[in-house]
């Protein structure tokens, strides 16, 4: 351990990045290769760096560790840092993405390829600056200003519909943004400060709870997004490039879940004990009806994004069962996700970018010319299943247990996502992969690119490792999801006490 500031240095290391392609001259060949050699060697040392906040992680101490704390706004707000086992994975896995997609666009970004990596490398210092933030204000700046670089990547570097998703993406955030912002106002008005260590200690009256709970969850609903307000979701996913879709689904939907388990369940037990059962059924019906949605799509990114929708629902279920495998669960099913779907729009990029479509229809046979591609896809296609041996699997089983001890009826009825899921993703992939090569474009279709099996093969190690011995990621969560467990049952259990004592 030393004083060195690593949480700031991973958070800032990508605007060093944005300083040296601001100075860097975009024209010719030699321009291209400057800026992406700079953006990837930029988002690779970031990655090292933010290693090193796992290396120095203390397992057994479940409080917030690699402290950081400086004066900045009068009133007690202040820039303070810190990380523990809840959110110090999202900070790794945020930084783990980045290379991938900036690999994923060395050839498919043709304009003004300065500026889109000057976009995500400041989306990158955004992402890991909320999961960083200790105090509420800093907290709400960065999960903020994560808006403005994804709005330009989709926006700019979109499909032809780019703008209307860009814009429907930016104002379905905007809006539960603000309800949060005003949450945060009388936060701190009630207890003084902004500090999250010290709010999550604070007791906030039942009454008030309730209003606190709902305005941080109609933020956090849409990112993730839960149904019904998740619509902006498949056109911003169609629409945007594939290193944004990367992005999009591997960071962007945790950031909702993430502050579900941070704020909902650690500063409102009362209000998120109360409002469980809404929380399961809009959970069982995301899973059930994007699922059954999945299957009608004729576009390959689109079936993805609905299957996204499907798994965060079992993350909003995990984490409101509010015990220890429903919480384990819905954090490893985030990080899990973030891998596999980020991959799986890899896989879309790759045959995009050869076919320059992503009908359904187009495809076939391509296991025949493609067939490094073809057991890729399959891997991803499988932990998107949730096959026994994938990470899919560890994290849909834990929380379907941690459910099942909830609330017996919401786990079956969540389970029949699981045979859903199974529908929409192996039809999807027997109809692009298996089958005759027929289609005359598609036969001179070569297989993956050394670049390609480059951003893939990490993928499918990682997949696999974590789906055979998740005990790395549980290690670093198990103490931190004790307290929070803990605390919850404590805040419940006196509040019982309390209105007992008054009847």
């Amino acid at each position: 351990m030393t004083d060195w500031p690593i949480l700031s240095t991973v958070t800032f290391l990508p605007l060093v990045g944005v300083l040296l392609l601001l100075f860097t001259q975009e024209n010719g060949a030699n321009g291209r290769r400057n800026i992406l050699n700079i953006s990837l060697a930029t988002t690779i040392v970031t990655f090292i760096v933010s290693l090193f906040v796992w290396i120095w992680f203390d397992n057994a101490n479940p409080g917030f560790q690699l402290i950081e704390k400086h004066e900045w706004l009068t009133g007690g707000i202040s820039y303070h840092m810190g990380v523990d086992g809840i959110s110090m994975l999202f900070v790794i896995l945020s930084t783990f993405l980045m290379p991938f997609c900036v690999l994923a666009s060395w050839l498919s970004v043709e304009k003004r390829l300065k500026d889109y990596m000057i976009a995500f490398l400041v989306l990158e210092t955004m992402m890991v600056g909320v999961f960083t933030s200790l105090d509420i204000v800093l907290f709400y700046v960065f999960f903020e200003a994560g808006l403005i670089p994804m709005f330009l990547i989709i926006g700019v570097w979109g499909g032809k519909d780019r703008v209307y998703a860009s814009y429907k993406f930016f104002l379905y955030t905007l809006l539960g943004s603000v309800l949060m912002l005003l949450a945060i106002m009388a936060m701190y008005w009630q207890s003084g400060t902004t500090d999250i260590p010290t709010l999550l200690a604070y007791k906030f009256p039942p009454q008030m709870q309730t209003w606190l709970w709902l305005a941080f969850f109609a933020s956090f609903a849409v990112k993730m997004p839960m149904w019904p307000v998740h619509t902006w979701l498949p056109d911003a996913h169609v629409q945007a490039p594939t290193a944004g879709s990367v992005i999009l689904a591997g960071i962007l939907l945790k950031l909702g879940g993430y502050g579900l388990i941070r704020f909902s369940l650690g500063m409102f037990p009362n209000a998120s004990e109360y409002f469980a059962p809404l929380v399961f059924a809009l959970s069982v019906i995301a899973i059930i009806y994007t699922s059954l949605v999945a299957m009608m799509q004729d576009d390959i990114k689109k079936l993805i994004a609905y299957s996204s929708v499907a798994h965060m629902g079992y993350v909003t279920m995990g984490i409101f069962a509010a015990n220890q495998q429903g919480v384990q669960g819905a954090i490893f099913q985030m990080l899990s996700h973030g891998i596999v779907s980020g991959a799986l729009f890899l896989c879309v990029g790759v045959i995009y970018d050869r076919t320059h479509t992503r009908e359904i229809a187009a495809y076939g046979g391509l296991v025949n010319n493609m067939p490094k591609y073809a057991v890729a896809m399959m891997v991803f296609t499988m932990a998107n299943v949730g096959l026994p041996g994938t990470s899919g699997f560890i994290g849909e089983f834990l929380t379907l247990i941690g459910v099942f001890r909830a609330n017996t009826w919401v786990a079956l009825f969540a389970a029949t996502g699981v045979i859903l899921s199974a529908a929409y993703a192996l039809w999807l992939y027997r109809r692009v992969i298996f089958g005759a090569l027929e289609k005359e474009n598609l036969k001179k279709l070569l297989d993956l690119s050394p670049r390609e099996q480059l951003i893939l093969y990490p993928l499918i190690a990682l997949t696999i490792l974590f789906g055979v011995y998740p005990a790395p990621i549980f290690d670093a969560t198990a103490a931190s999801v004790d307290l929070l467990v803990n605390n919850y049952t404590a805040a419940l259990h006196a509040a019982q006490n309390v209105a007992l004592s008054m009847n």
